[in-house]
């Protein structure tokens, strides 16, 4: 991406996140990015062409390609997994001190307002849960970990840890610690679905069924 356009979308960023999508004014963006109006609408045209690449922008860093992750193991996945995460740093360099949980109303504010963009985040969630199904369906194949939850309900945990500990981060005004708190946690997910295994062998082999 060219710098001039890049400075635009980082200048309306933090202009988004410290306002709302209707209370930031295309003037005050244009004066804001030190540009001439005529340079300024060679790349964008309306308040709502930016806002949205500005959203597409920065929440394309945090989009997973599912194809790039170990299927060897579900172990390699997750921490295949984490890396990606570790783009929150991205995030983190551009917000200039503002709060991540501005980020998260800037997206809401986005999937409320214009339909193809929730569309497109609805997308990616269910691509998400079907990348965590399959990868769980291997492992359990595999015997590398067992369980009498069925492959969606596991995935659904993995997905709710790294949900529910970014947004606790977020809401406590410190996400920068994210990746590391996700990975214990599905470390010690990780360590109880293998251990079950070995379990429900042993009680196989001595007659006894776990309920």
């Amino acid at each position: 991406m060219g710098n001039t356009k890049e400075h635009i979308l980082n200048v309306s960023f933090r202009l988004f996140l410290q306002k709302s999508f209707k209370e930031v004014t295309m003037q005050e963006i244009v004066e804001k990015t030190g540009m001439s109006k005529g340079a300024f609408y060679h790349y964008f045209n309306s308040k709502e062409q930016l806002f949205l690449e500005v959203v597409d922008y920065f929440t394309s860093e945090f989009v997973m390609d599912y194809s790039k992750l170990s299927k060897d193991s579900l172990h390699q996945f997750y921490h295949d997994h984490i890396k990606y995460d570790a783009n929150i740093a991205f995030l983190q360099d551009r917000m200039d001190g503002e709060s991540g949980f501005n980020f998260y109303a800037l997206v809401f504010e986005a999937m409320k307002c214009f339909p193809d963009f929730r569309d497109k985040q609805t997308e990616y969630l269910d691509a998400e849960l079907k990348a965590w199904q399959e990868i769980v369906h291997i492992a359990r194949a595999k015997g590398e970990i067992d369980s009498h939850m069925t492959d969606e309900q596991i995935a659904r945990l993995f997905i709710s840890i790294n949900d529910g500990v970014g947004m606790r981060r977020v809401m406590t005004g410190n996400i920068k610690d994210v990746p590391e708190e996700v990975l214990a946690a599905w470390d010690g997910l990780y360590q109880e679905l293998k251990a079950l295994i070995f379990l429900i062998i042993a009680n196989r082999t001595s007659g006894l069924e776990i309920r």
